[in-house]
């Protein structure tokens, strides 16, 4: 998928090479950008979502906002709709979204690490809309029982800095691929699917301690790990990522 980054690239490289053109004696040279189209897979995220590939590491860079409406826009704001879901014990927290700028790069060829570690509080992986996926967690070892009554109609809210977020299934992203399709993937670069496969509903008994197993899927036919989204706790990651993180910064 072509990145809507290669422009800017190369509009700084013309200008680059326009500046040091008039020094007489510049002996500066500049380095070739190594920066790839991402494999095929990546290009079912949104188009609003920059994704290349460099070196290896995928790079994925959003905005994090979601393109879809919700009670947490601007009352300004066209995306803005009042809550229309089916908590009869929701309610609006006092946070409201703002444009993020994220940059997660995880592994180009996940692999399972030797050493899992846990995921952190914050970004753990990125949906195909470009909203960050967090972890079952509302705060350090706290369940996310109250906060779930704060998740908009689609399953999703902001916390203070405005990010808005998922910490269970983004039913936005699967009404639109479908609860047994691709929604994002997580920072260690495995892909993240629904919680419907081979028309079952996937839960918590089908997967091992990290919320995942390893078969073929429609988008790897060669079969690869990758974790579900369930209706139950920890409802996206277990104990850590099966693979080593990448990064995410903003």
């Amino acid at each position: 998928m072509k990145s809507n980054l290669f422009p800017t690239i190369f509009g700084s490289v013309f200008a680059l090479f326009v500046v040091l053109s008039g020094c007489e004696s510049s002996s500066t040279a500049v380095d070739s950008n190594s920066n790839e189209e991402a494999p095929a897979v990546f290009s079912v995220f949104d188009a609003t979502v920059d994704v290349f590939q460099d070196g290896n590491s995928i790079v994925i860079e959003a905005s994090g906002v979601p393109n879809h409406t919700s009670p947490y826009w601007s009352s300004t704001s066209g995306l803005y709709e009042d809550y229309s879901g089916s908590n009869s014990a929701f309610e609006l927290n006092p946070n409201r979204i703002a444009t993020q700028n994220y940059t997660f790069r995880i592994p180009a060829s996940p692999a399972e690490a030797s050493n899992k570690s846990a995921t952190p509080l914050g970004p753990i992986g990125v949906a195909l809309n470009g909203v960050a996926i967090y972890n079952q967690y509302a705060g350090p070892n706290q369940p996310l029982t109250n906060e779930i009554n704060s998740f908009d109609q689609y399953n999703g809210h902001p916390q203070q800095s405005g990010a808005y977020h998922y910490h269970v299934e983004p039913v936005y992203i699967t009404d639109l691929v479908g609860r047994d399709g691709l929604l994002g993937y997580l920072l260690d670069g495995f892909p993240l699917y629904g919680p419907i496969e081979a028309s079952q509903s996937v839960t918590n008994n089908n997967l091992d301690a990290y919320h995942g197993h390893e078969h073929a899927t429609d988008e790897y036919p060669s079969g690869i790990y990758h974790y579900h989204v369930t209706g139950e706790d920890p409802y996206i990651n277990g104990n850590g990522f099966f693979g080593t993180s990448g990064t995410v910064s903003q």
